[in-house]
């Protein structure tokens, strides 16, 4: 699943260990999901919208 939570990290200042220590997860989740290698749970996809602010649809693309 394409997303865009590299670009949505890097505006906030993020490094990938910061936003996993954010999300509850390691930093190697968070790098799987941004590689498209990993599509994440429903509640996770819920936490990374919260936290950057947006629908979860403006951070992941299913197409």
């Amino acid at each position: 699943m394409k997303n865009r939570l590299p670009q949505l990290r890097a505006t906030k200042g993020l490094s990938q260990g910061a936003l996993a220590e954010q999300l509850d997860v390691s930093r190697q989740t968070v790098n799987a999901l941004e590689k498209g290698r990993y599509d994440p749970s429903l509640p996770l996809a819920f936490r990374i919208a919260r936290l950057f602010e947006c629908r979860i649809e403006d951070v992941f693309d299913d197409s």
